[in-house]
C-alpha cells in the first residue's frame, strides 16, 4: 500500500499500519527515511512562522530559516534516536518483547503519520498567528502524534524480537 494511504489510515489504526511495516522486515534505510521526511516536512510546516515572525518583529528570514532547518534536520533526528531507546527501555520494564529497531520505527512512523496536522499548524501559526486556534491545531497535532506512536509501540513491542 502507499504511503500516502498508510499515513492516513495511521489516524484510525495505527496498530495495523506498524505491523504491516513490521512484517516487511527490519529495513533501517526505510525508518530512517521515514524520520527524515517527516522532520523536513515538520520543517516546512514551520515556514509560514518564521515569515511572519520574520515581518513583524524585522528580522532576517534567512537566519530564522537556518536556524530551524539546522534544529529540524541534524538535531531533532539525533532526538528522536534518543527517545525511541528510551522508549524502548521503558517497553522493556513493561514486559515488552520488541527490540530496537521496532522502537524506532513506531516512533519515525508516528512523526511522518502526524505531519498533515503539523502541516495545518503551520499554516494556523503563519496565517492568524498565535491564539485558541494554533493552540487547537497543535494539539490536534501533538495528540495524534502522540496516539499513533503509543499505539505503534504497543503493537511494536508485543511482537517478538527478530534475531
Amino acid at each position: 500500500m502507499s504511503v500516502f494511504r498508510d499515513i492516513l489510515r495511521s489516524w484510525k489504526a495505527p496498530r495495523t499500519i506498524v505491523r504491516g511495516l513490521l512484517a516487511q522486515g527490519q529495513r533501517e534505510d526505510r525508518a530512517i527515511a521515514y524520520l527524515m521526511i517527516g522532520c523536513l516536512l515538520i520543517f516546512i510546516a514551520q515556514l509560514p512562522r518564521l515569515a511572519r515572525t520574520a515581518h513583524l518583529e524585522d528580522i532576517g528570514l534567512d537566519r530564522l530559516v537556518a536556524y530551524e532547518f539546522l534544529a529540524w534536520l541534524i538535531v531533532w533526528p539525533l532526538a528522536f534516536y534518543g527517545l525511541a531507546a528510551l522508549s524502548h527501555l521503558a517497553a522493556k520494564l513493561l514486559g515488552g518483547r520488541g527490540d530496537w529497531f521496532s522502537a524506532r520505527l513506531a516512533l519515525f512512523w508516528a512523526l511522518l503519520a502526524a505531519t498533515p496536522a503539523a502541516l495545518l499548524y503551520g499554516l494556523t501559526t503563519g496565517l492568524i498567528g498565535p491564539g485558541p486556534q494554533a493552540a487547537l491545531t497543535g494539539s490536534i497535532w501533538l495528540l495524534g502524534l502522540a496516539w499513533i506512536w503509543i499505539s505503534g509501540l504497543i503493537e511494536a513491542e508485543t511482537q517478538e524480537a527478530a534475531l
